[in-house]
C-alpha cells in the first residue's frame, strides 16, 4: 500500500478525526498511487495515522476512512458501513407514512463522496469521489442485498466530480431504469418524483421535518411558497388548511409536477396558484401590485458554495429576505432557509437583521430549523451541517 507523509504541525485535524487532508498538508508521496487508491497516512516520524482515499487532482488530497491500523479497509469494511447507515434510517420508515429518505450521507456516514437516496423501491446515488467510484461495485451489491431495489440510478452530475477528475454520469446502474414518475410518501403526503430528470437526486428530503413543522401554522393563512420546486411546502400548507397558496419557481417541469402532486393528494386546486418566474423578479411584481401574505417560505438554491462566495451570497440573501418582509402582513411569518454550508447560523441571523433594518421591519426569531436525522452531522465533521433556517415573526 502506498504511503503519504504529513507535514510537521498538520497532525491536529487528523488526530481529531476530521476526514479531510488538504494537498498543502502533504509533505510527500511514497510511490505513485492512482486517484481513488487507498493509502496509508504517516506523520513525519513514520507513525501510522489513518487510511484514506488519495486524489492528486483534488484540493482535498486525502479523504480519511479509518484510524485503526489493525482494521482492514476492504470490501467487508465498506459493506459494514453501508449496512450501518441503512439500519440507522429504519425508524424514519417504520410507520409507513414516509418511504423516502437519505440512506447514506457521505462523510457523515463515513463514506466520503457517496450519497444514496431512497424513493419507495428505487435508489438514486451520487458518486462524488474517485475512491467511492472504485468501490461502487461492492456498494451496489450490498445495497441490492439489503434493500432489493427495483432500480439504482446514478445522478452523479454534480460539478464537484470535476474536482476529482471525474466525468458526470446520469445512467442506470442496474438492469432496470426508474420509471418516469416514482410515487413516494413523506409524512403521509404523496409526491411524484422524476429521478432521472429532477434536480439533485430527484427530491429534497432534507426539508421533511421543516415542512411538517411549518404546516402547523398554515390553517386559515394566505401562503407564498418561493422556490417551491415540486411543492413540498405548498402541499403541506394546503393539507393543513391554508386559505390559499401561491407557488413560484423558475422551472416549468417543477411547476407541472407540483400541479400533478396536488391532484394526487386530492387537494383543492382552487386554493392554489402557480407562477413560473424568477423569484426575485416575482417578489417585486407582488410589491408593485400591493400583494400581502400571512406566511412566506424562502428556500433558495445554494448561494454560497464556498467561503469565498459568502459576502456576495450574504447580499443576495439580504435582498431576497428584505423583499419578502415587505410582502408580509403585520405579524406575519417568514420561513427562510439557507442550504449553503459556508453560511453559519449566526451569520444568517445577522443577514436577516440587516434585511429587517433595510425593510423598516422588526423581526423576532421564533424557531430554528435544521436538517433531519437522515442527514446526520458527524462530531468531527461540522461541515456536514449545511441546512439551517429561521421562522421569523415580522412586524
Amino acid at each position: 500500500m502506498f504511503e503519504l507523509i504529513l507535514k510537521k504541525g498538520k497532525e491536529k485535524a487528523v488526530l481529531h478525526r476530521h476526514p479531510w487532508v488538504f494537498s498543502g498538508a502533504i509533505e510527500r508521496v511514497k510511490g505513485e498511487p492512482d486517484n481513488g487508491d487507498i493509502v496509508r497516512l504517516l506523520n513525519t516520524k513514520g507513525d501510522f495515522m489513518a487510511y484514506g482515499f488519495f486524489n492528486d487532482q483534488s484540493r482535498v488530497a486525502l479523504r480519511l476512512l479509518e484510524w485503526d491500523e489493525n482494521v482492514a479497509v476492504d470490501d467487508a469494511w465498506f459493506r459494514n458501513k453501508v449496512a450501518v447507515a441503512v439500519a440507522g434510517r429504519a425508524d424514519i420508515l417504520a410507520d409507513g407514512s414516509t418511504n423516502t429518505c437519505r440512506l447514506i450521507f457521505s462523510e457523515s456516514d463515513y463514506l466520503p463522496g457517496l450519497i444514496v437516496d431512497k424513493y419507495a423501491d428505487h435508489l438514486a446515488v451520487q458518486i462524488l469521489t474517485s475512491g467511492i467510484e472504485k468501490v461502487m461495485p461492492v456498494i451496489i451489491d450490498e445495497l441490492q442485498k439489503l434493500l432489493k431495489p427495483e432500480s439504482i440510478f446514478d445522478k452523479s452530475d454534480a460539478s464537484s466530480r470535476e474536482h476529482e477528475g471525474l466525468q458526470t454520469n446520469n445512467i442506470a446502474l442496474t438492469l432496470n431504469s426508474p420509471p418516469e414518475n416514482v410515487e413516494v410518501k413523506e409524512n403521509g403526503i404523496i409526491y411524484n418524483i422524476n429521478i432521472a430528470e429532477g434536480q439533485k437526486s430527484g427530491f429534497y428530503c432534507d426539508q421533511r421535518d421543516n415542512r411538517r413543522i411549518l404546516a402547523h401554522y398554515a390553517k386559515g393563512k394566505k401562503v407564498l411558497d418561493c422556490f417551491c420546486y415540486t411543492g413540498g411546502f405548498t402541499l403541506n400548507g394546503l393539507h393543513n388548511g391554508a386559505t390559499s397558496v401561491t407557488s413560484v419557481d423558475s422551472s416549468a417541469l417543477a411547476i407541472e409536477t407540483l400541479k400533478e402532486n396536488i391532484k394526487l393528494n386530492k387537494l383543492d386546486a382552487k386554493k392554489h396558484t402557480s407562477i413560473q418566474s424568477d423569484v426575485n423578479k416575482q417578489l417585486r411584481v407582488f410589491k408593485e401590485d400591493g400583494e400581502k401574505f400571512d406566511i412566506i417560505v424562502l428556500d433558495p438554491p445554494k448561494y454560497a458554495p464556498s467561503r469565498s462566495a459568502l459576502d456576495r451570497a450574504s447580499r443576495a440573501y439580504k435582498d431576497l429576505n428584505r423583499l419578502a418582509m415587505l410582502l408580509l402582513n403585520n405579524g406575519g411569518l417568514l420561513a427562510t432557509y439557507s442550504c449553503s454550508g459556508a453560511m453559519d447560523m449566526e451569520t444568517f441571523k445577522q443577514v436577516l437583521a440587516w434585511a429587517a433594518l433595510d425593510a423598516g421591519k422588526q423581526v423576532q426569531f421564533i424557531y430554528q430549523f435544521c436538517q433531519p436525522e437522515d442527514h446526520p452531522v458527524r462530531a468531527s465533521f461540522p461541515e456536514g451541517e449545511y441546512l439551517k433556517g429561521l421562522l421569523c415573526r415580522v412586524y
